[in-house]
């Protein structure tokens, strides 16, 4: 449950701007703030099943949207890639070869 909200967490980061106002609150206050489907019902004056539903609704389509744009793949890529740099860098040993082609994979993303 753990990493579906953080990943949930992270989507939303990403593409809350494409998200209507209603959704953008219910995210927020389900996601951010910690309340609970009843709490989020009685500040907007529905049922609980329309606050759920809304919810699961925004979570397909933030799944969606990361699906044809990538932005929380390319931005996890990318900061395997800077690790990984940060690792050769620390050790030493690394040639200039090595970097490079690390620094190319990360030209790559964009």
């Amino acid at each position: 449950m753990l990493e579906k909200t953080t990943r949930i967490n992270y989507l939303y980061d990403f593409y809350q701007s494409l998200l209507t106002e209603k959704q953008q609150s219910y995210m927020s206050l389900y996601y951010l703030d910690d309340y609970s489907l009843g709490e989020i019902a009685a500040e907007y004056n529905v049922s609980r099943q329309a606050v759920f539903d809304n919810i699961k609704r925004t979570e397909l389509m933030l799944e969606e949207y990361e699906e044809k744009l990538l932005l929380f793949t390319k931005f996890q890529e990318r900061a395997r890639l800077i690790r990984q740099m940060k690792e050769l860098v620390s050790e030493g040993s690394s040639s200039a070869d090595e970097l490079l082609a690390v620094i190319v994979e990360l030209e790559k993303l964009d």
